[in-house]
């Protein structure tokens, strides 16, 4: 009977530490509306002078998979102002989440960041794969 506790109790670490979500970011599992982009005026606020709304759904898409891939990592940038803010809205009305992007050069990573982390002293980070550099470097430089 103690066997099967031991192998049970194991599984279900295995489970839990498997399917944790600690080391990346993380959004609500509800439809999201837009995102507004704006350049930041520092870390801990948001500038409201918003310069791109991305509101079409390969926009949305791209920009929640440089947000849900980015993984925790420690950054240098932090000392440094944000590059910009980000605002993902949600369709229901849920609360928006507030995001300090460090944008990478072309073929760097870029550091993120939740506004409400800075703002709360933890300042974790999050790093995103090159390919999501790219891809948000040429939609918000862009702007389209």
């Amino acid at each position: 009977m103690k066997y099967y506790f031991a192998v049970l109790f194991f599984i279900g670490i295995l489970f839990i530490t498997g399917c944790s979500t600690d080391n990346q970011m993380v959004l609500l599992e509800e439809e999201i509306s837009s995102i507004d982009v704006a350049i930041s005026n520092g870390a801990g606020e948001m500038n409201e002078d918003i310069m791109h709304t991305f509101n079409d759904s390969e926009s949305i898409l791209l920009f929640e998979t440089a947000i849900t891939s980015a993984k925790r990592g420690e950054s240098n940038v932090v000392s440094t102002k944000p590059d910009y803010d980000v605002v993902v809205n949600y369709r229901n009305g849920s609360p928006s989440h507030a995001i300090h992007i460090w944008l990478g050069e072309k073929n760097e990573k870029s550091t993120l960041m939740y506004m409400v982390d800075y703002a709360t002293g933890e300042g974790q980070t999050y790093v995103s794969t090159l390919t999501s550099t790219n891809q948000l470097r040429d939609l918000i430089l862009t702007g389209e």
